[in-house]
């Protein structure tokens, strides 16, 4: 007996893109497409990847195992292009059939034009890469976020668009409230989607990076995460809640900040007594700090 079928990832790209689901078309290396309905070739160079692809980290490895495949084989799938203004074509679905079939040294490839709007294009192109499970989660969330904004859909409709539950929507969204530092250890794999929900239970950004360098570093699992930010809240519960900023305080951050070039906060601990907040945002910036402040 079979098990059960895997549920189809929302209506697909049949749905999507009619005619995209015909019997897909095979060129083998070095030779000529066998045409199906709807299906050209058209040279590599032709084809220019979309500023709008939801993908932007290419796994190389896995990238040239699919070379070896299309040297031997072909190109299996055609990839779905649409015609560009200023000539040429630009990919809608398939970049990473394009790019491995420029290593395996193809000079063609099967494609299916189709006259698609951008936004339409940005939409294909997202469900591919989530039928493929090809986005990271950064990437994927992004995506998210950007078809709620441009095409106006809820939560609720783009979940139902795309195949998801709704709380899987939702929980992938609250990844874009991460610090940008966090979601590069989430997009380099050094921590988790697991992981990174759990430092969303921490109040400020601060305490987020500093947690998140820590799971990094460590290689801890989710629930030790989860420990360590209750543990966190609870400290932060128990420090007791520091004043607003003076008047004063607030003129000598601004007079600093301008003086600095960069972000300055003055702290007040008690009468008297307090600590300064210098920030920096790359290794030059701090670089060209320690040398205003200590000139040689």
């Amino acid at each position: 007996m079979s098990g059960p079928k895997r549920k189809a990832l929302g209506r697909g790209l049949a749905a999507l893109i009619p005619g995209a689901a015909a019997a897909p078309a095979t060129v083998p290396a070095g030779g000529a497409v066998q045409r199906g309905d709807g299906l050209r070739t058209v040279a590599i160079e032709e084809i220019f990847p979309s500023r709008d692809q939801p993908r932007q980290i290419f796994d190389d490895a896995r990238l040239s195992e699919l070379a070896d495949s299309i040297r031997t084989q072909g190109v299996i799938q055609p990839v779905i292009v649409r015609l560009r203004a200023q000539g040429g074509y630009e990919l809608v679905a398939g970049e990473r059939r394009w790019r491995a079939a420029q290593r395996a040294g193809l000079h063609e490839i099967p494609a299916v034009v189709r006259d698609i709007a951008p936004m339409r294009a940005f939409e294909m192109a997202m469900v591919e890469n989530l039928q493929r499970a090809d986005l990271n989660p950064i990437e994927e969330a992004a995506g998210y976020q950007r078809l709620i904004s441009d095409f106006g859909y809820t939560q609720e409709t783009l979940a139902g668009r795309v195949g998801k539950d709704r709380t899987t929507v939702t929980n992938a969204l609250r990844l874009l409230r991460l610090p940008e530092s966090v979601r590069d250890l989430v997009v380099a794999g050094r921590i988790s989607m697991g992981h990174a929900r759990a430092l969303l239970g921490l109040d400020s950004t601060d305490a987020m990076e500093r947690v998140a360098r820590r799971v990094a570093a460590r290689e801890m699992s989710v629930r030790q995460v989860e420990a360590l930010v209750r543990r966190e809240r609870t400290t932060d519960a128990a420090r007791p809640a520091l004043a607003p900023p003076t008047a004063s305080a607030r003129d000598l951050g601004d007079r600093l900040a301008r003086a600095l070039g960069t972000k300055v906060k003055v702290v007040e601990t008690g009468p008297g007594r307090g600590h300064l907040e210098v920030h920096y945002h790359s290794l030059d910036q701090l670089d060209a700090l320690i040398a205003r402040l200590l000139p040689s």
